[in-house]
């Protein structure tokens, strides 16, 4: 029996509206979301996010709730089991990606780090 494979980001109803409205915005509603991590900021690493054509080579592509998604081979260990999500408040309004593999944060909040 084939096993299943686990998707190693998730996106919420919410951050999927948000990401839809985005697209028409850029006037394609057919892009990629891209979210990648790499090396940066005081703690290591940081996210970023970005639309895209197409998959790379190395991509897995995620589709759920109508958002497809591209995760790259390095970041889908470094984001296994995270969830994206868009929160609005008084500070202001935005996407939020909890990663349950973050082991510290810097206190901007803008980099982490993982054993």
């Amino acid at each position: 029996m084939e096993s299943v494979q686990e998707n190693p980001v998730t996106i919420t109803h919410k951050a999927a509206e948000k990401v839809a409205e985005f697209m028409k915005q850029e006037g394609n509603t057919d892009l990629y979301l891209r979210v990648y991590v790499s090396g940066g900021g005081c703690s290591g690493l940081s996210y970023g996010m970005g639309f895209e054509d197409k998959p790379d080579e190395d991509d897995r592509v995620i589709e759920q709730n109508g958002v497809k998604l591209l995760v790259d081979s390095y970041s889908q260990r470094q984001l296994k089991g995270a969830n994206i999500d868009f929160v609005e408040g008084l500070m202001g309004s935005g996407f939020k990606i909890n990663n349950p593999n973050v082991t510290k944060s810097c206190s901007c909040g803008h980099s982490f780090s993982t054993d």
